[in-house]
């Protein structure tokens, strides 16, 4: 593989287009904001969504999509979950053009309404067997802190072993250590709700509550992440493992996750629609909340905590009102 292609040029994006051009690919990062592909371009920085950060070798930014994917022998996802569709419809007539690519995927949500994660996303907008060559990517992973080489591991999970096995070496780094896995159903479920999972521990935060309280929803949470993964065909041990608890506690631990931002500010009194229009990116658990409320209403899933957020974002009920309820509920064992 020579050319790939990393759609999306936000934080994560950047940060994975910098590592695969430290191992010597030649990197197109795709864009829809003119002024971030100049900068790259220009500069090769990207103040702004990585703030002191510079790419390590060069790399070309582009807003052209057909431009973008011409001879690449890999395209990577890393755009919103909301844009996924718009970007696969204009991406499959350029298909041809792009080498067969191997399709790969960084995005991490549920689309509400259909309940669909990424792959089955993609997966209707091209044929089945592109998604079954597909390969996911997720793990506890900030962009702010792997950009500046923090030691960091990442799940990648495909139906095909090759195709895993070829992206685990296309990122592996010093500092990047990747772990082969034959569950993308359950990689991309765990990297999805542990989303919805990080808004809550920025609410109790948000509320003054300490390290006991994060440990407590980390573990009860990991509950939750797994009841709705199995049910959705994930193996149980997938969440249990990088893209499940290790991901939740780097993002319900951390100022550095949005979602953690999100949840703290609305805690502390901010309206929904204020801290969304001004994160800057994507707070990708605001959406999946929906999903997951959803999916928890289908299945008969016992979800308090992810409830709790919904009922927060699209109820506009008390976070303090939620945890008091939380601690209330009826007394039971800790395994059933």
């Amino acid at each position: 593989m020579k050319k790939i292609t990393v759609l999306g040029s936000g934080s994560w994006g950047s940060t994975l287009a910098n590592i695969l051009a430290e191992n010597d690919y030649e990197v197109c990062l795709y864009g829809i904001e003119e002024d971030v592909a100049a900068e790259i371009n220009n500069l090769q920085t990207n103040s702004k969504y990585l703030a002191n950060f510079k790419f390590s070798k060069p790399i070309t930014a582009t807003t052209d999509l057909a431009e973008a994917v011409k001879d690449a022998s890999g395209i990577l996802f890393v755009i919103p979950t909301a844009a996924i569709v718009s970007v696969s419809k204009q991406l499959k007539p350029l298909l041809s053009t792009a080498n067969n690519p191997i399709l790969m995927s960084a995005t991490k949500g549920i689309e509400p309404g259909t309940k669909r994660i990424v792959s089955q996303i993609i997966e209707q907008e091209f044929d089945k067997s592109v998604v079954d060559n597909m390969v996911v990517i997720s793990g506890p992973s900030h962009a702010e802190n792997a950009s500046q080489k923090d030691l960091t591991t990442l799940s990648v999970a495909s139906y095909n072993e090759e195709n895993a096995k070829t992206v685990q070496q296309m990122f592996t780094r010093d500092y990047v250590r990747l772990y082969t896995n034959s569950d993308p159903i359950g990689v991309e479920v765990g990297g999805a709700i542990k989303n919805v999972l990080a808004l809550a521990a920025g609410m109790i935060a948000g509320k003054g509550y300490e390290i006991n309280a994060l440990a407590a929803l980390i573990t009860r949470g990991i509950r939750e992440l797994a009841l709705v993964g199995e049910a959705l065909g994930g193996q149980k041990e997938t969440f249990y493992g990088l893209s499940g608890i290790g991901d939740l506690i780097v993002t319900a631990s951390s100022s550095n996750s949005r979602n953690w931002r999100a949840g703290k500010q609305l805690a502390e009194g901010k309206s929904l629609d204020d801290v969304v229009n001004n994160m800057g990116m994507v707070v990708e658990g605001v959406k999946t909340a929906q999903a997951v409320h959803e999916l928890a209403e289908e299945l008969n899933l016992d979800l308090p905590i992810s409830e709790a957020v919904y009922r927060v974002l699209y109820e506009q009920t008390e976070v303090e009102v939620e945890i008091t309820n939380m601690m209330h509920r009826p007394l039971k064992r800790e395994f059933q």
